[in-house]
């Protein structure tokens, strides 16, 4: 792996990978945070402008993973696994023990590991959008796409398509609220898909 800059302040002798790009005023709290990102893509990890990007926070990346991180965001300490792509808006937050993940089993993806592709080929992306808020513990699974504005609850476990503004809880987790009164909203409070 192509080995580039390393960060002043950081304990850890690591260099980071050339493929990982870390916006004006943005933390990164030490290059451990890398220490199972095997990503090949030319933009492997991506954190745009005032993010922070705190201790406990990891990134289990694989060849042909990818993740973006927007604008003025906070990660507390999230678990961030993925051999597709992960994209997350600006002015999001993303609480401690969250795991975002598109892979079921916890070991870190290698370049000796055998990766297991789509079952029917298709990427199943995981979207955050801006100015959600993602509770501790929460699960972020394949085909997550949680819409602007959107509270995802502590502990909540979502793999379906969360509306903008939509407040969602529970394992599984279903709408429980809106997070903006007035919010034009796509039927009563309803379940995920497959619930």
């Amino acid at each position: 792996m192509n080995y580039q800059a390393h960060l002043d302040y950081d304990w850890y002798p690591r260099a980071l990978p050339a493929n990982v790009i870390i916006g004006d005023g943005s933390w990164l709290h030490s290059a451990y945070a890398l220490l199972h990102f095997y990503s090949r893509c030319p933009n492997g990890l991506q954190i745009g402008r005032h993010t922070g990007i705190y201790v406990e926070t990891f990134f289990n990346i694989g060849p042909d993973g990818e993740v973006k991180i927007g604008n003025y965001c906070t990660l507390a300490g999230p678990i961030i696994s993925t051999n597709q792509r992960v994209t997350i808006g600006d002015y999001v937050l993303i609480s401690r023990e969250v795991i975002i993940a598109d892979r079921y089993d916890a070991q870190p993806i290698g370049d000796t590991l055998p990766l297991e592709p789509n079952r029917n080929g298709s990427r199943r992306d995981i979207v955050v959008g801006n100015d959600a808020w993602i509770g501790t513990r929460a699960l972020l699974l394949c085909g997550a796409k949680i819409g602007s504005g959107a509270i995802v609850g502590a502990g909540a476990v979502v793999d379906f398509e969360v509306p903008d503004y939509a407040i969602v809880a529970g394992s599984p987790a279903r709408i429980v609220g809106w997070s903006k009164p007035n919010e034009t909203r796509p039927g009563p409070l309803m379940a995920g898909v497959g619930s």
